[in-house]
């Protein structure tokens, strides 16, 4: 006969039950805790004003939210459903249960402070001794915007959408002016329906004004970058005695264009190319990985639609890190950002760069993997040093970590932690969220790299 252990959820405990014995020594949860608890969360508690009732200690609100982040759980309402069933999230908070409306409005108020707490998490991972901080890779993901690109509204249309609107607006009022309504359907209230497209008017107004600001900003920006080169094509000619080859550049066109648009849901995200020739409504994030313990050291998220003006700010977040942290020997990244400009910024930053010129042929001959290439030239310009290095076997390994790090990141924030879209709207949020992702991953991977 088969014996079974018995059902039994009506006998009492015969001690009071501990939270120290609902998890493994070794869980995640554990850890998130643990690392919490220890680092410098004074900003965030001198925040509270000491009024009212008894308020959330910030350590089990960002331990709920980091763990939350790290298992695929982004939602405070599902967190807070998962203090009741899950027993990880019933040890973090200890067998509290605070509600979706504490943790959604400390995750927005507390977005700036998320940046100083990332930073102080890379540096007990430095006193750990879970990485060297020498050589790392830089790469972005398109990530869905909290908004439908369906919400979107281009400038052109806009103006067709408003003429329209200003036509009926005149109807109208002729016909609340007329004294036989005769000419009116029934059911028709005319001032509710006026003032329904005056608002409208005003939203779409706002949303031009918007982009006339935006398409300004684009113009003053081509502009500087047409002076330059023109200044350059100029000093080459007076240089050769020659005209410089190729056609010379367009100038820009000031305002804004028909086809240039703003999501009405959230005006900060903007159309991008993503993954399968599609297009979405999109913020582009960055990260700044290690290559030997694949921890990001600088998180970024920006909303140019590529990634070639992202080495210089993404240097300049690696730089301001504390001594220890902020000046790696290389940087590894793919074709996207590459340009002389950007190579020389990671020379001004004493940072070897190593970026892909251009994509790799599939299936190289053997014995190219064993070659070196010929000496370089002492007058080598900085673009040239680079082309040389990585094609030398030492630049190839190093660069061949790139898709080693980085990459697999981006994939498990996005397949293993479910991250695939930003829940919070704004750049500001949007930034304090994505830094806080990366937070998550970094707790997540130390407790792998740790001593067990």
């Amino acid at each position: 006969m088969s014996r079974f252990r018995p059902i039994d959820r009506h006998t009492d405990y015969l001690l009071p039950p501990s939270v120290q014995d609902w998890l493994p020594e070794s869980h995640l949860a554990r850890y998130v805790v643990d690392v919490v608890e220890g680092l410098d969360l004074s900003e965030l508690e001198r925040a509270y004003a000491g009024r009212g009732s008894d308020a959330y200690h910030p350590a089990m609100l960002l331990s709920l939210l980091i763990y939350g982040y790290a298992t695929g759980m982004h939602s405070s309402r599902k967190i807070e459903r998962a203090t009741y069933d899950s027993l990880a999230f019933r040890f973090i908070a200890c067998d509290q249960h605070p509600d979706h409306d504490t943790l959604a409005s400390f995750r927005r108020r507390f977005g700036e402070q998320f940046a100083s707490i990332f930073v102080q998490v890379l540096q007990v991972a430095r006193e750990n001794q879970l990485s060297r901080f020498g050589t790392v890779s830089l790469d972005g993901s398109k990530i869905h915007a909290n908004a439908s690109r369906h919400s979107a509204l281009s400038y052109g249309h806009a103006e067709k959408i408003e003429a329209q609107l200003k036509g009926e607006v005149q109807e109208l009022l002729k016909l609340a002016e007329a004294a036989d309504h005769g000419n009116v359907p029934d059911g028709v209230d005319l001032p509710s329906e006026i003032a329904r497209r005056e608002t409208r008017l005003a939203a779409i107004a706002a949303a031009k004004a918007k982009i006339e600001a935006r398409a300004k900003e684009r113009f003053e920006r081509e502009q500087s970058e047409y002076e330059t080169k023109m200044a350059q094509r100029q000093a080459k000619q007076a240089t050769t005695g020659k005209k410089p080859g190729g056609k010379p550049p367009k100038p820009p066109q000031a305002g804004p264009r028909a086809d240039d648009q703003i999501n009405l849901t959230d005006d900060d995200s903007r159309i991008m190319k993503v993954a399968g020739d599609g297009f979405e409504q999109c913020y582009n994030a960055q990260a700044v990985v290690d290559t030997e313990s694949m921890l990001v050291m600088a998180p970024h998220v920006t909303t140019a639609g590529n990634d070639k003006e992202q080495v210089a700010p993404m240097l300049a977040r690696i730089q301001a890190l504390p001594k220890g942290l902020n000046q790696p020997e290389q940087l590894l990244a793919d074709t996207g950002y590459f340009s002389e400009r950007n190579v020389k910024s990671c020379h001004d930053a004493k940072v070897q760069p190593l970026i892909a010129v251009g994509r790799e042929v599939h299936h190289p001959h053997w014995r190219s993997r064993f070659e070196e290439p010929a000496p370089l030239e002492t007058s080598a310009s900085q673009v040239e040093q680079m082309k040389h290095a990585l094609k030398s076997r030492a630049g190839r390994a190093a660069y061949a970590l790139r898709k080693q790090t980085v990459e697999p990141v981006f994939g498990i924030i996005k397949s293993v932690m479910g991250f695939r879209q930003f829940l919070l709207r704004g750049l500001n949020n949007v930034r304090a969220e994505w830094t806080l992702v990366c937070l998550a991953w970094n707790l997540k991977r130390m407790a792998v790299l740790r001593p067990q």
